[in-house]
């Protein structure tokens, strides 16, 4: 069976907009298609693990990948460890440079009463997975030039060699994402379509 594995942002969790938007639409128009989306930990070293340790579980079926915020970060990361097709929704693209302002505050998570607090070896750990992308084929970009929490460009500058759609207004949610899904999945299912 394939499996999408739905990565959230910074302090996000499955209980997101998008995440349970995607749930959904796959359980009505994709059934064939198992929804992963696991809760991320804040801290680099554990979301690594954790992430890796789910896609070696779902290969080696199918296995999509779907990034949001900080979630596109990690899909890329993903997506070039085990060369899989990614869809990044406003993805985070040096979260090392806005990491500095969280650390040793306490965080709490936007759906959870979950409280974490940052040290500077997780922008270490960070950047250890900031990985060139090598494989542009294997990418759909979008972004909304209204994101209020990313520069947008750094992303069309990352991707640039990608599949690219670029809407202007927007904010960072991406609204109006579910207008795309069906083409996302069949970005993720059928390269030859691209």
């Amino acid at each position: 069976m394939a499996a999408l594995l739905y990565i959230h942002g910074f302090l996000s969790s499955p209980f997101s907009f998008k995440a349970q938007q995607t749930k959904q639409w796959l359980a009505v128009h994709h059934p064939d298609i198992e929804f992963h989306c696991p809760q991320l930990p804040p801290y680099p070293a554990q979301a690594q693990q954790l992430l890796e340790s789910l896609v070696e579980r779902l290969l080696p079926g199918s296995v999509y990948l779907m990034g949001s915020s900080l979630g596109g970060f990690w899909a890329t990361w993903l997506a070039e460890k085990y060369d899989l097709r990614a869809v990044l929704i406003n993805p985070a693209v040096r979260p090392q440079e806005f990491m500095p302002a969280y650390l040793e505050v306490d965080l709490k998570s936007y759906h959870t009463d979950d409280s974490y607090r940052l040290s500077a070896r997780h922008i270490d750990e960070i950047i250890a997975v900031d990985v060139p992308v090598m494989r542009p084929h294997n990418y759909w970009l979008l972004v909304q030039t209204g994101d209020e929490t990313l520069d947008y460009r750094q992303a069309l500058e990352k991707y640039h060699g990608c599949k690219q759609l670029i809407e202007e207004g927007g904010d960072h949610s991406f609204q109006g994402f579910e207008r795309y899904l069906d083409d996302c999945i069949i970005f993720l299912k059928h390269p030859a379509f691209f």
